[in-house]
């Protein structure tokens, strides 16, 4: 799926209106202060008297905060024609409150340095993957090591210098057909649990062109000027196409499991629950789906995570995180690390790992006035009371008595 293009404009921030309410009492006096008192700060020391005060200050702010917005900006042609994405990323992986550690992941920046002259392709170009085992950790592990052969190896990955959809449908099938034989393989690895098995996510990025598989509960958003834009699926029993093509295929679910037993409806391994010759119809499926994106300036970073993050937050809320870290500190793998430790607070029950993947040179401060606002400003109104001491009181008391009459 390819995402739509139309321009879309900011509108600006709205002024703060503050509204201040001074309400005074004292036990056996009924006068009552007004507006016109001094601050705190102002007040001498007068004679005890029991007595209470509270400042009240309501203020309105525009949400800035965490929520889904309306309506997703995009991209108009000419910035995207001019755009040359500048890829950095980050990562970074937590066992969590799990007594082993089942996830693996891939982050290569420079894809066509890393492989030399066994490929060609457009520039800039990158690899990423996210790799989330259950039943043991074997079929992750076996993901990470073997990864770059089943993609760029030995499955005739297409040679280009320029993207067109001839190309972008050539990678397509070069994924699909390394997902399928690294699935293959695993079955045929004796040193591999046959009840071992694995979610793959990947992102290729080819010039401008973001290019996303995924078999499994792990998620990539894209964060399109702040709004959360989702480029997978996750393969759950509670996605209702899924459970169609379950309920199809001669399969079931019990209690939110594929027959019972598996939390994911696609994963690579897993080889107790596949006969031999697994194909499409079957109920647990390796194939993976697919989500492309051409990139421009108003896309600022992917996110890439297991499901031990989407568990517990929203695609949105993850992204807001990450681009609010990177507006105060331009680092992608401290982002990783801030939305991991968000999860773990959040009471998740699942290893967790994080990959955040910047298509701009520098997102940190400074930013316009307006920008920095935005990024400063509260999520909501908040009401604050304090009180003042009884000595304060009195004196405040004592100058309006004097002065003010």
């Amino acid at each position: 799926m390819v995402a739509e293009a139309e321009v879309m404009h900011q509108a600006p921030v709205p002024v703060l209106e503050v509204q201040y309410h001074r309400r005074a009492t004292t036990k056996g006096v009924d006068d009552v202060v007004g507006m016109s008192a001094p601050a705190p700060a102002e007040v001498g020391v007068g004679v005890g008297v029991e007595v209470e005060v509270e400042v009240e200050v309501a203020v309105e702010v525009p949400r800035m905060g965490l929520e889904q917005p309306d309506v997703a900006p995009s991209l108009s042609t000419d910035m995207i024609q001019q755009f040359v994405p500048n890829i950095r990323s980050g990562s970074f992986a937590d066992i969590g409150p799990r007594r082993y550690m089942e996830d693996e992941h891939i982050r290569i920046d420079d894809l066509s340095a890393h492989l030399g002259s066994m490929l060609v392709c457009p520039l800039p170009s990158a690899f990423y993957g996210v790799f989330d085992g259950h039943g043991g950790p074997d079929a992750a592990a076996y993901m990470k090591r073997h990864a770059m052969r089943f993609l760029f190896e030995e499955s005739e990955f297409p040679q280009a210098s320029q993207v067109d959809e001839v190309y972008l449908e050539s990678v397509e099938s070069c994924v699909r057909r390394a997902f399928l034989q690294a699935d293959l393989a695993l079955a045929d690895d004796l040193d591999i649990s046959r009840s071992s098995g694995t979610t793959a996510l990947t992102a290729l990025v080819f010039g401008r062109q973001l290019v996303v598989a995924n078999t499994g509960d792990c998620r990539a958003v894209l964060c399109r000027k702040g709004v959360a834009m989702e480029m997978s699926c996750d393969h759950r029993a509670n996605h209702v196409e899924e459970r169609e093509r379950v309920a199809a295929s001669g399969g079931y679910i019990e209690d939110g499991y594929l027959n019972g037993v598996l939390s994911v409806t696609r994963a690579l391994g897993d080889w107790d629950m596949k006969a031999p010759g697994a194909s499409a119809s079957a109920a647990l499926i390796a194939e993976p789906e697919f989500r492309r994106a051409t990139l421009g300036e108003d896309d600022e970073f992917l996110v890439m995570g297991c499901d031990g993050i989407w568990d517990v937050m929203t695609s949105q809320h993850a992204v807001s995180l990450v681009r609010r870290g990177l507006r105060q500190h331009d680092d992608p793998a401290r982002c990783a690390r801030e939305l991991v430790m968000e999860a773990k607070r959040l009471d998740t029950a699942d290893n967790l790992t994080v990959v955040v993947v910047c298509f701009a040179p520098e997102m940190g401060w400074p930013f316009t006035p307006q920008q920095q606002q935005q990024e400063e400003l509260p999520a909501r109104p908040r009401s604050c009371k304090k009180g003042l001491s009884t000595e304060a009181l009195c004196s405040l008391r004592s100058w309006l008595d004097t002065d003010h009459r």
